[in-house]
């Protein structure tokens, strides 16, 4: 019991530290800058599977907002619509939730 004890308390130590730097991407009191203008180029070529632009967005790495470029990514099904993510204002802090596909 003991040594279980003891091993599952190391494991803890050992883990916890890489979880600390998640809670800055998540929620902040500076608001993001605007988005920089980015124009979606052509489409690649249709072949078997469906394409949407998922457009750019600023992310928080722990001191601060990193521009990711947009891109273009496989589609789960045809009709399918990319919903960006987005910073919200709550409760005094920015929140991000993430983007998602919707029907």
């Amino acid at each position: 019991m003991t040594r279980s004890l003891t091993r599952l308390t190391l494991v803890g130590v050992a883990i916890l530290p890489l979880f600390a730097g998640l809670a800055p991407a998540l929620a902040q009191s500076m608001a993001p800058p605007p988005p920089p203008y980015e124009a979606a180029p052509g489409p690649p070529p249709a072949g078997p599977a469906y394409w949407a632009w998922r457009p750019g967005y600023w992310r928080w790495d722990g001191r601060r907002y990193v521009w990711i470029r947009g891109h273009y990514v496989h589609a789960p099904y045809s009709a399918a619509v990319w919903v960006p993510g987005q910073w919200v204002f709550i409760n005094g802090r920015y929140v991000w939730h993430s983007g998602h596909w919707r029907r």
